[in-house]
């Protein structure tokens, strides 16, 4: 069994800030997450996607926020259960509780942390009859190594930011990009759909409106999809279909341990410590609800924070928790010395 002083649900940017400030305060972190890599919806929807509102860095891109946030929790050495997900949450006598994994992994902590954003998601999927039959075989619904779309066809479909930001990089990546939208109009990024828009005057992208795949063919793997265009249908020869119309949240288990829940995110007492019904159990980041709830990354590193500060003094009552500003403090660990401390709107392709 895993011993730890913080459980943390959920490797996104709050879970992964909660691991710095925990260690701040010399207490150790474990994470746990469904997906195989830390980074949360960073990583695993818009790794390319640049992101405005963090502190300090006018503009940064999804992926190397996750980079900088797993430089600077090095020192504190959390330790993972990645590609596992929390399944059961037993309280013991102590106080302290035992969650366990979809794979059996048992960990005991003392304090639980739910940061884990909008929860588990599922894709929707396209209502196209056999689909199921080339998932993984051609289809997929996320995209994770750009690389292996190299010099091959490529069929996107979908009309908002994941759609259009996918377009725009494979192009230099895949032998073909063709974006499908039911619509004339996306839901995008202005930049996003000006991007597009030059990248099809330049014949790097083609682009097919209103129109919808309605079906794929192929023995093995996929073929070919065929695409209806104003009740013309077209078949074209792919390597790849890549519906992006977006993922369905859910909680999953975590609904069942006797949370308060509210329009599928737990409610927390906002005017302490962001602690829930269950003495013990944190939520934090956009997992949590409560009046004025903002859900921005920067919201969640507050919340971190703040609940980590609460959960020391829950792990040593006798000690008085006095706030040291990492400026005098500085943070230990790092080469083994002391360091000193856009807008969405309807576009149209044309």
């Amino acid at each position: 069994m895993i011993k730890t002083d913080i459980l943390i649900i959920g490797a996104g940017p709050t879970g992964l800030f909660t691991v710095f400030e925990a260690g701040l305060l010399k207490m150790k972190c474990h994470i746990i997450d469904s997906l195989a890599q830390p980074g949360g919806q960073c990583i695993e929807l818009y790794p390319k996607k640049p992101i405005y509102d963090i502190p300090a860095y006018p503009e940064i891109i999804a992926s190397n926020l996750i980079e900088k946030l797993l430089e600077q929790i090095k020192p504190f050495n959390p330790s993972y259960s990645l590609g596992e997900a929390a399944e059961s949450l037993s309280k013991q006598n102590d106080g302290s509780f035992i969650v366990t994994t979809d794979k059996g992994t048992e960990i005991c902590a003392n304090i639980i942390a739910i940061a884990g954003g909008l929860g588990t998601f599922t894709p929707r999927k396209p209502n196209i009859p056999n689909i199921i039959n080339y998932e993984d075989k051609g289809v997929l619904y996320m995209i994770k190594n750009p690389s292996d779309f190299k010099d091959k066809k490529v069929v996107i479909a979908g009309g908002g930011d994941s759609a259009l930001d996918w377009s725009i990089h494979l192009s230099n990546i895949a032998k073909k990009v063709i974006l499908v939208h039911r619509r004339n109009e996306f839901r995008g990024a202005n930049e996003s759909v000006s991007s597009v828009q030059r990248l099809k005057d330049l014949g790097k992208i083609e682009v097919i409106t209103p129109a919808q795949v309605i079906s794929l063919n192929g023995k093995d793997k996929l073929e070919s999809i065929d695409i209806d265009n104003d009740d013309d249908i077209t078949n074209i020869e792919t390597d790849f279909f890549i519906p992006l119309f977006g993922l369905i949240p859910k909680l999953g288990p975590i609904k069942d341990w006797g949370l308060d829940i509210e329009n599928n995110a737990i409610k927390v007492n906002n005017s302490l410590d962001y602690q829930t019904n269950i003495e013990g159990v944190y939520a934090i980041g956009d997992v949590n609800t409560y009046p004025g709830k903002l859900k921005l990354i920067l919201s969640g590193f507050h919340e971190a924070a703040v609940m980590c500060h609460s959960a020391y003094s829950r792990l040593n009552p006798d000690k008085k928790n006095t706030l040291k500003y990492t400026t005098v403090s500085g943070v230990e660990g790092f080469d083994g010395s002391k360091k000193q401390a856009k807008k969405s709107q309807i576009s149209k392709i044309d």
